[in-house]
């Protein structure tokens, strides 16, 4: 198997071996080293010796191995030789397929991480590291901090779990219900992760988005009278229902406008649109089914030019009352100026380009730059597509800004 296949694989199934060590053998802080240690070795191995016919399983065999090893030495450390018995490991067949949907390793190791005991940004960072597979890199990206920071932050939520000796089993009803918001607003973040990765020469990270929507339809099934679940899972699905068309062959950016329609996912379009119909009468719409709302929008329409845009206007209003996410008023804008025209979006712009965060975003300056030019203003369009290329991070998405520019004339 090819050197990117095998670390695809061990991407994907990582958190699955990690939910199972901890689930199994407890302590989570030296869990996740022996998971990390049966994955280089898996990397060196497969390579020459070939993947084996339970991948998982053989990963989860090794790390409990190590993992045995590293409570013994840490027990000696202590001279605590009478509680080496407390750790023994029970005997286990390596192939690790004992799980159910409601008690998946993966989903509990979820709401572990996100006990109370930790503060959100804590419970988000390590979620997204430990189940979610980003990179402490990548998780700083999300949360716009240094790494050092982030492998600080990430540390210390692992040594709580540990100190709070946190049962690994799937909370109670109530419990749920209480860590739901954040468990989802993970999710939402491994997603958009996956759909649009920050950075690599790839515009998606497809075991990414995968991932959170399997975990999504876990936690729907789980909690299948909340609404939010089942929007977040709707949104997931009517906008992954494009993924095929955003890119060519040879991996550049299409733009949604440019996008051959017949290229998306109709199931999920389908599924998508039928979660979002019965999940919007339950009483007031949250975040994720007003997004899923604008969402089955686009994915409805035959053209831009018949997307119902006053409708996503008024839907991106509804959303920024609950919501002061810049990235909901910059899309808002976009609204704003498919519907009003683009003058009116280039003022909306200009007040959130005030925002120093969000100064500094490729995206604000690619929709300027976009509404520049639908306003017939091409020699700032040029600049702006120029100066959102800068800032961007994807090369996909720097190819296609300075694409952009590059046909565009100076005057």
């Amino acid at each position: 198997m090819p050197a990117a296949d095998v670390e695809d694989l061990l991407r994907q199934v990582a958190p699955q071996v990690l939910g199972a060590v901890v689930r199994r053998y407890g302590n989570f802080d030296l869990a996740e080293d022996a998971v990390q240690e049966a994955l280089v070795a898996a990397a060196t191995q497969w390579l020459d010796g070939g993947v084996p016919a339970n991948p998982k399983g053989w990963l989860i065999t090794v790390a409990a191995r190590r993992l045995t090893d590293m409570l013994r030495n840490e027990q000696a450390r202590r001279r605590r030789e009478d509680a080496v018995a407390t750790w023994e490991l029970p005997r286990q067949q390596p192939d690790a397929g004992d799980q159910s949907a409601n008690s998946d390793d993966t989903l509990i190791l979820l709401f572990m991480c996100c006990h109370p005991a930790l503060s959100p940004p804590s419970q988000i960072a390590l979620t997204l590291r430990a189940v979610g597979g980003l990179t402490t890199t990548e998780v700083a990206r999300a949360f716009l901090v240094s790494e050092a920071t982030m492998t600080r932050r990430i540390t210390r939520a692992k040594q709580q779990i540990k100190d709070s000796g946190i049962p690994f089993r799937l909370p109670a009803l109530q419990e749920r219900t209480e860590r739901l918001a954040v468990v989802l607003h993970v999710l939402y973040l491994i997603f958009t992760e996956g759909y649009a990765a920050t950075s690599g020469p790839s515009l998606h990270r497809v075991e990414l988005a995968t991932e959170a929507i399997r975990l999504t339809r876990i936690v729907h099934e789980l909690m299948p009278d909340n609404a939010e679940a089942a929007g977040l899972l709707a949104l997931m699905l009517l906008t992954d229902a494009r993924r095929a068309a955003r890119t060519t062959p040879t991996g550049e950016l299409v733009p949604l406008a440019e996008q051959d329609r017949a290229l998306w996912n109709r199931d999920y379009i389908t599924e998508g649109i039928a979660l979002i119909t019965a999940a919007l009468p339950r009483g007031r719409s949250g975040p994720y089914q007003l997004q899923a709302a604008i969402a089955a929008i686009h994915d409805e329409a035959a053209s831009t030019e018949e997307t119902d845009w006053p409708q996503i206007k008024a839907l991106y209003e509804l959303l920024l009352q609950s919501s002061d996410n810049p990235m909901v008023a910059l899309n808002h804008a976009v609204a704003v100026a498919m519907a009003d025209g683009p003058a009116a979006g280039l003022e909306r712009v200009q007040t959130l380009a005030k925002d120093k965060q969000l100064a500094e975003d490729h995206r604000l300056h690619s929709v300027r730059a976009h509404l520049l030019e639908m306003s017939g203003d091409t020699a700032a369009a040029r600049e702006a597509y120029r100066a959102a290329a800068r800032r961007a991070t994807n090369l996909p998405q720097q190819r296609y800004l300075i694409s952009r520019a590059a046909r565009l004339p100076d005057s």
